[in-house]
């Protein structure tokens, strides 16, 4: 086995483990059970539980905000004046591209219950390292809410998009339960794209508000 197939074992294996029993409950031995592979490439590669969380959140924020930069540089490009619809939906399209590039939602899935759970439980080192690696990224979109709504206070923005942000956290790491849910009670099937559309609509009113 190469080193980038232990890699992505042993990182395929945290990142499910810690969205099903939560950070806390993962032991490294779990992880490696999983993964097949011995503590030692665990401590290899990654050097402690800490810094093996970090990586699971990179895996997938690197290419997620490398992505959101870029289109929200052609949105630029596009309108001096963007407006709340536009911001969102450039979230949305950065979003839905991740989703088909990997074939199919679990990812996202998988990814927004480990945010969730970012917030829900101490995970002090982690906050810290999402703020030093991205938050440029987070400041430049919070940047063109404000400009979309320069009435509201730093105060209100913060609420209203940390309450977005759960809004997201339940809707996407529940969609496969959602859409079910959807066909049970409406009789219609509804796609990743429409959910989306779905959620924008709804944090556009929230945020308008």
């Amino acid at each position: 086995m190469s080193q980038a197939d232990t890699v992505s074992r042993i990182l395929d294996s945290a990142e499910e483990l810690f969205a099903e029993k939560g950070f806390a409950e993962t032991s490294l031995r779990m992880i490696t059970t999983r993964a097949k592979v011995n503590l030692a490439a665990v401590n290899y590669h990654f050097g402690s539980k800490k810094d093996l969380i970090q990586a699971v959140f990179a895996r997938f924020l690197d290419p997620f905000c490398a992505k959101l930069d870029k289109e929200m540089t052609v949105m630029a490009t596009a309108t001096s004046d963007p407006g709340l619809h536009d911001v969102l939906g450039v979230l949305a399209k950065t979003m839905l591209t991740g989703v088909h590039s990997s074939g199919g939602t679990n990812k996202l899935s998988v990814f927004m219950r480990l945010l969730g759970l970012a917030y829900t439980q101490a995970q002090g080192h982690l906050r810290r390292f999402l703020k030093a690696n991205y938050h440029q990224t987070y400041s430049r979109f919070n940047l063109y809410l404000r400009a979309a709504h320069p009435e509201l206070s730093p105060r209100e923005i913060f609420w209203r998009i940390h309450f977005a942000i759960g809004a997201c956290v339940f809707t996407m790491s529940s969609i496969e339960v959602l859409r079910d849910m959807s066909i049970a009670d409406t009789g219609e099937d509804s796609g990743i794209d429409e959910v989306m559309n779905q959620l924008i609509l709804f944090l556009a009113a929230a945020l308008e508000r």
